[in-house]
């Protein structure tokens, strides 16, 4: 299959690209790096990419920006990173890869824990988590020619704790690599409408 991966350059999508570079071939796509670049958050910018890519079996967004303050501190502004770059973002390219994505073609999108177990200053990573995977579960049953749309919600990744360490007290890491398992569920299954959940649950 030919699969496109937004977010390629990332700490999880580089390791979904290793894992469905094993049996697929990968289009690398990033900000600013991969093959190619694209601004999810432009529909126009969406648009263009898959105007060069072209006909696709499978497409992973492994992107998204988020903002974490505390909510007494929070502004309109700062809701609309994550609503802009990790909602619509994601939407963009669900909308237009209907249009490109072969028959029985997938969709793959990323939530986080977040979602279900929310954490201090991160309210905005919650609402835009549980908006991704209720825009998901809805669109599974009006997708056409037997499209599939799913989503991947990972756990805080060990590569990342450095970064977010500090807002996941007790939560236990895991891999990039284990991560990567589901979007490849995702990818290579069968099934729709699904949040495949990648570690840190009981």
């Amino acid at each position: 299959m030919k699969v496109i991966v937004i977010g390629a350059t990332g700490a999880v999508g580089k390791a979904v690209v290793a894992e469905l570079g094993q049996r697929h071939e990968v289009v690398m796509v990033g900000a600013r790096g991969g093959q190619h670049q694209v601004d999810f958050a432009d529909i126009a910018s969406v648009r263009s990419l898959f105007a060069k890519v072209g006909k696709v079996d499978a497409v992973v967004v492994a992107a998204g920006s988020l903002h974490f303050a505390p909510l007494d501190s929070f502004t309109p502004e700062q809701f609309y990173v994550g609503l802009n770059s990790k909602l619509m973002g994601q939407v963009n390219v669900a909308l237009v890869a209907q249009e490109y994505l072969n028959d029985g073609g997938s969709i793959t999108l990323t939530s986080g824990i977040v979602a279900e177990e929310p954490i201090r200053n991160g309210v905005s990573a919650t609402m835009v988590n549980a908006a991704v995977e209720g825009f998901a579960r809805a669109a599974a049953i009006e997708l056409p020619r037997g499209l599939r749309i799913n989503v991947v919600s990972p756990t805080v990744l060990a590569e990342s704790m450095d970064s977010y360490g500090p807002f996941f007290v007790g939560f236990e890491p895991i891999a990039a690599s284990r991560a990567a398992l589901s979007y490849a569920r995702s990818v290579d299954g069968a099934q729709t409408g699904q949040v495949y959940r990648a570690g840190g649950r009981a």
